[in-house]
């Protein structure tokens, strides 16, 4: 179950990311990420109180207010590096980095998976990098600046992934709604500071708004595997999510998949048969 549900919320986030990248090539990602948040933030309260589930303490509102900033966080930084044009580095960095994270922390804290599933981690980590186009024809060696940025949108998605994991398992979706209570104040914020407003998005509402409400059920389903699994289990196969990004790009928009890019999606495949026999 861990591993199906990790499996999905990889499959959200990357369309959560690739709607994202379509709204932000219009409009400012600062406001693409706010908007999306507030009303993912609005329909996900509304969940939660149909639900039934208590409210949970407040260790729970805290450690999802934390990982509120800490994904904000890591969005506007991985938008502004993507943005640079080195999106072939940054694509690559930022997702090993992401998942380097976890893996790390889960593995020194007791965690031991199978043999074959701690065979499949690294493999999966070279996968990641080829599907993001490390490899590919445009890459280009990209400024310290840029790597900064990179590393620092995969720490804080990385570490985002580690503070879900540490709420309490009869909370609910509660963590992932308190993450919009510190995410959506904080974004606007930047809006505001930034000198950004919000404009008729028009036809590009779909994306927008799609991007907020995906990420959100992407975070709710990562939560709901991390409380079944390992963390550097699931953590390992959420961040496939430039998989689902890149089979949109070229069924939507016509982009070519390059040779490496097809070697990781068969490498991914390969680390998914190793941890899942594992």
């Amino acid at each position: 179950m861990d591993i199906f549900l990790a499996l999905c919320a990889a499959c959200v986030y990357g369309v959560a990311d690739y709607s994202g990248g379509r709204a932000s090539q219009k409009i400012s990602a600062i406001t693409v990420t706010a908007i999306g948040q507030s009303v993912a933030g609005f329909l996900l309260l509304i969940f939660v109180l149909a639900s039934g589930v208590p409210v949970p303490p407040l260790s729970d509102w805290i450690w999802g207010g934390i990982g509120g900033l800490a994904g904000a966080t890591g969005l506007l930084a991985f938008y502004k590096a993507m943005g640079s044009g080195y999106m072939t580095v940054v694509a690559p960095v930022s997702a090993v980095t992401a998942t380097s994270v976890p893996v790390i922390i889960g593995l020194s804290t007791g965690e031991r998976p199978g043999f074959l599933a701690l065979l499949g981690i690294p493999i999966a980590l070279v996968a990641i990098a080829l599907i993001s186009d490390v490899m590919g024809p445009n890459h280009r060696r990209a400024p310290a600046k840029v790597l900064l940025m990179a590393l620092l949108a995969g720490c804080t998605f990385g570490s985002l992934f580690v503070i879900l994991g540490h709420t309490s398992d009869n909370s609910g979706l509660w963590p992932v709604f308190a993450m919009r209570v510190t995410s959506v104040p904080y974004m606007l914020t930047v809006m505001y500071v930034t000198g950004n407003r919000v404009r008729d998005i028009g036809a590009l509402r779909k994306f927008v708004i799609g991007s907020g409400v995906l990420d959100t059920v992407a975070n709710a389903l990562y939560l709901l595997a991390v409380r079944h699994g390992l963390m550097s289990i699931v953590a390992t196969i959420n961040s496939f999510y430039p998989a689902s990004t890149l089979l949109l790009a070229t069924r939507l928009d016509r982009e070519k998949i390059h040779r490496s890019q097809a070697v990781g999606l068969g490498l991914a495949a390969l680390a998914l048969v190793l941890i899942t026999v594992a």
